[in-house]
């Protein structure tokens, strides 16, 4: 990861994406630096989830651009750089949490990858499922198993839709101290999220309403327009 307090890790310019006439960013100009973990809020349909797609990479611009420092996101470089957390967990049915984290950590070239693993599952409150198949999971245990794959690889910029969503509380202040632990490491943090507590834990807040910046400012809930506001 990037040394903290560092140069801008993620940059957009006049970023917009149209999925045919529906217009569902546009206009967008937005850089995140390394060390600095920001929240992204808006109502459904905001342009939050198509945000962090472009940033991955799994969407092209319909016009402007966005890197993940200097490379084009969805290029080699970027995705290297790039670690994403859907809001869907995306999970193989054959294959145990002990081994989607070991297969995901040699990816990358993790070599502490076991010592890693068990460290992020314990904190989950997962450990004692390392064995078990996702069929066997909850919902809640199949958000949590994809933030552990999104955290046991390296990166300097993490994406996270909608993480905290289905967790129980311990799991949401566990999530919260990782993202802290992973942005003191110099990592750049994007986590979209409608619960108060991710936007107060962040250090700057983006607002979205209809595919436009409408909030760029200080993670204090109160000064976030009341339309934008987590419940």
């Amino acid at each position: 990861m990037s040394s903290p307090g560092g140069g801008a890790a993620l940059r957009a310019r006049d970023l917009g994406h149209d999925y045919g006439e529906l217009v569902a960013l546009e206009e967008l100009d937005l850089e995140v630096n390394q060390g600095e973990r920001v929240a992204l809020v808006g109502h459904n349909g905001a342009g939050k989830s198509t945000l962090l797609s472009l940033a991955a990479g799994l969407l092209e611009p319909s016009h402007g651009w966005i890197r993940i420092g200097e490379a084009p996101a969805g290029s080699i470089e970027a995705r290297a750089a790039t670690s994403y957390v859907p809001d869907s967990p995306v999970l193989y049915d054959d294959l145990s949490l002990n081994e989607h984290m070991e297969y995901i950590a040699r990816l990358h070239g993790v070599g502490d990858w076991a010592a890693r693993s068990r460290s992020i599952l314990e904190r989950l409150s997962l450990a004692e499922w390392g064995e078990n198949l996702p069929t066997q999971f909850s919902r809640g245990m199949r958000q949590k198993a994809s933030i552990a794959l999104g955290l046991i690889r390296p990166f300097s910029v993490l994406l996270a839709d909608e993480p905290f969503d289905g967790l129980d509380p311990a799991s949401r202040e566990q999530l919260d101290a990782l993202l802290d632990e992973a942005r003191g490491e110099g990592a750049a943090i994007l986590v979209s999220t409608h619960r108060a507590e991710g936007v107060e834990s962040a250090s700057r807040c983006i607002g979205l309403h209809d595919g436009r910046l409408v909030y760029n400012g200080p993670p204090e809930v109160g000064k976030i327009p009341d339309f934008l506001a987590p419940g």
